[in-house]
């Protein structure tokens, strides 16, 4: 088959989708201080609140992904619809939410049609780049890493919008994120359809033994990204405390955060060199290292915490493009979609127990309690590295 080359027009318009899209995901962290004050929310807000996302996300999943809908129907439309349902969702907690029940419920609302916008944008990706797909998703990576950072941002003390006009301003970029896919990227050359409803997608998706050993390397990621993420704003607040410091936390988290689109950039230039499976090992080897030591981080100087974040945030998330690159490669063709979907599905069921465990030990008055909590974010590079290095053997 003839290589069919994109127009340059496209991976910038699927980045700057994908960026849209994602920036509805933790919003809900980015306002919630105003959100706990208001609605009188409980000191588990944090994991609660990002769990309502995930659960939402891994229901949509689950239904996206047992239906394969990214594979039967266009997924540029299907990315266009659940942007616009989940900026509408994002926005109704400004109008209808009045406590903790209906704060989480709009929150897992705005989950599920994520599932629709990250999964799905991959998808378009992989149906638009069958070479260089590395690269190409880890610049996806990367806008999804400044999608979850941007709410931050906009809550910096340099800025200090009302978190009105923060979930309102994310919705409208959701909104214009969709718009843009559908008008000007449109379904790839190598897309392959599924045509009717499949029984049998997810038993010929797993019966890969490449697919499994590629996938268990995300899970073992998925364990530690988004507890480090969703728990950044108060690792920063406990050394402020500590050292007794006063820290532009919104800004700081958003630069940590931000510095994982530099890594993904980079992870996807470095896989065409070396392969996906090799730049997934190392980021997994990094940052589950900066895991183990983060106990010790509280004592140092400000500027080696500060690096020390940096570089977690840097290695973090440039596994988890080379690993949905490696899942793309090893799953059927006309199943790629829904086999993107169903293992997105499970590493976001691993991170909303990872959120749940996590934030219940750090509010525990245990051993583990406290500034120790985050070294058990080093459990999934223990997991999941042996499986991507048989992955590299088994070549």
């Amino acid at each position: 088959m003839t290589e069919i080359k994109p127009t340059k027009k496209v991976l910038p318009v699927i980045v700057l989708s994908q960026f849209a899209g994602t920036s509805l995901w933790f919003v809900g962290n980015a306002v919630l201080p105003e959100l706990k004050e208001s609605l009188q929310l409980s000191q588990y807000a944090v994991s609660l609140v990002t769990a309502a996302v995930m659960i939402g996300f891994i229901a949509g999943t689950l239904v996206f992904a047992f239906f394969s809908l990214a594979d039967r129907f266009s997924p540029v439309k299907l990315f266009f619809i659940s942007s616009l349902l989940g900026a509408l969702t994002n926005s109704a907690v400004v109008w209808f939410v009045t406590d903790g029940n209906t704060l989480f419920l709009f929150r897992f609302l705005t989950g599920f049609f994520l599932a629709g916008i990250y999964p799905v944008g991959m998808k378009i990706a992989a149906d638009w780049y069958e070479k260089g797909l590395g690269k190409a998703l880890g610049f996806l990576l990367g806008a999804l890493v400044l999608g979850t950072a941007f709410p931050h941002l906009l809550k910096n003390r340099d800025f200090e919008l009302p978190w009105r006009s923060v979930l309102h301003i994310t919705s409208a970029i959701a909104v214009f994120g969709g718009i843009i896919m559908l008008l000007f990227v449109g379904d790839g050359p190598y897309r392959k359809s599924s045509g009717s409803f499949r029984w049998d997608a997810f038993g010929k998706i797993f019966s890969s033994k490449k697919w499994r050993q590629a996938a268990f390397g995300y899970f073992g990621h998925m364990w530690e990204v988004y507890s480090f993420w969703g728990f950044l704003p108060l690792m920063i607040d406990l050394y402020a405390k500590k050292n007794d410091l006063l820290l532009n936390i919104p800004f700081l988290s958003f630069l940590a955060i931000a510095f994982g689109a530099i890594g993904s950039v980079a992870g996807g230039y470095i896989s065409e060199k070396v392969g996906s499976a090799k730049v997934a090992i190392w980021c997994l080897l990094i940052s589950g290292i900066c895991c183990f030591i983060s106990p010790l981080s509280y004592s140092l100087p400000l500027f080696l915490f500060l690096l020390l974040l940096l570089v977690w945030g840097l290695t973090v998330v440039p596994d988890s493009p080379q690993f949905s690159t490696l899942v793309a490669q090893y799953a059927p063709g006309e199943l790629r979609g829904t086999a993107l979907t169903i293992y997105n599905s499970i590493g976001f069921a691993i991170t909303t127990i990872s959120l749940y465990v996590i934030d219940r030990v750090f509010h525990s008055t245990g051993s583990l309690g406290g500034e120790n909590t985050f070294a058990l974010l080093g459990l999934g590079a223990v997991f999941g590295l042996p499986s991507a290095i048989r992955l590299i053997k088994n070549k």
